[in-house]
């Protein structure tokens, strides 16, 4: 592989802001694995977000960007599995496995699409040093002929459709909205781009914590749960985002409500074997070596967190400590409370991707 730009290469970040700026080119935010794509021929690499390779856990892609991308480019995405419910992140983290033959079994059963944002390479060109409005104009040009596989994300200078794709595009899957500035070149490992990510609230219960990694006195996260309507206690995520002298002061108070497995909603007896945490088989897909087992305690403590959105029963991403709730009802943290955003389609936010 020879190319302008080689891999591998760190994508451009996008910070945090509460609103969506003017002036800039805004893209609905995709909820999957981020990756540039490298093309040189028959050669074909699918980098992530760590820059570590995905290339060998989408074989589907591989042969849709050889059918369907320049013969030699580097493009800017966002790996996807998309359904008839909208996007399934959950599908495709069971991509990333050892077995070549389920990863192939799941290929043909799950099938990911490319959805491209940004143009690095282009021939013998490298793009990083234009501004974002020429890439995106030789990005539309160079994807002319993609598809069913291979898509170009839409984008608009228009303030009123960037806010109206932020409170739509949700009810299908999308995570908000990415605000690119005109003027930006390609910057890798940079936060020169802005998102914006819809923020609620919950009240969990707190089920568990497990301890840090480089102290046995100071809480390393804390397992949240919220109860359903037969009255079990789900694990929907965790927190764990606190200074270490706050780590050691919750390690302390907590130490009244530490449990036995025997009296806890989440009997690790009561699983299979192998089992060791409140969701069957648990496991880490990016750290097969790290260690997912907590420390039960009796579900009496209640904490509003921050979160962007659900995924299945789960938050999608790790929620952020709000308040402690001391006036609220452990039983009355229940699924109920959710705000659940209007089913849409993602063949309305991109005619041709369907399930």
């Amino acid at each position: 592989m020879k190319l302008p730009v080689m891999p591998p290469v760190s994508p451009m970040l996008a910070k945090s802001v509460s609103a969506i700026p003017p002036d800039a080119s805004y893209e609905p935010k995709w909820d999957g694995f981020r990756s540039i794509c490298f093309r040189d021929g028959a050669e074909v690499q699918l980098g992530s977000r760590n820059e570590r390779p995905l290339t060998r856990y989408f074989p589907e892609l591989v042969a849709a960007v050889t059918a369907e991308l320049p013969e030699r480019c580097v493009i800017d995405g966002e790996i996807i599995i998309a359904t008839d419910h909208g996007l399934d992140f959950e599908a495709l983290q069971q991509r990333i496995h050892p077995a070549d033959s389920r990863v192939r079994m799941l290929a043909e059963k799950t099938p990911a699409s490319f959805i491209a944002f940004d143009l690095l390479a282009l021939g013998d060109e490298d793009y990083t040093r234009r501004p974002f409005t020429e890439r995106r104009d030789a990005l539309v040009e160079a994807l002319a002929d993609s598809g069913p596989s291979v898509h170009l994300t839409p984008a608009t200078t228009d303030l009123a459709t960037a806010q109206r794709w932020f409170e739509e595009f949700e009810g299908a899957g999308l995570d908000g909205v990415i605000a690119k500035p005109l003027t930006v070149t390609y910057q890798p490992d940079k936060r020169v781009m802005f998102k914006v990510k819809h923020q609620r609230t919950a009240d969990c219960v707190i089920a568990g914590y497990r301890v840090h990694t480089s102290s046995d006195d100071a809480i390393g996260s804390l397992l949240l749960g919220l109860y359903t309507d037969d009255g079990t206690l789900s694990s929907v995520g965790v927190i764990g985002a606190f200074p270490m002298a706050k780590r050691r002061q919750l390690f302390s108070e907590l130490q009244p409500l530490v449990t036995s497995f025997d009296n806890h909603p989440w009997n690790w007896a009561a699983h299979d074997a192998g089992d060791r945490t409140p969701r069957k088989n648990e496991a880490s897909r990016w750290n097969a070596g790290k260690d997912l087992s907590f420390v039960p305690l009796r579900p009496e403590r209640v904490v509003e967190v921050r979160y962007d959105h659900m995924e299945g029963e789960r938050f999608r991403h790790t929620a952020q400590f709000n308040r402690w709730r001391q006036d609220r009802d452990p039983a009355s943290c229940t699924y109920a409370q959710l705000e659940l955003p209007l089913a849409y389609n993602l063949s309305d936010i991109l005619p041709g991707l369907a399930p």
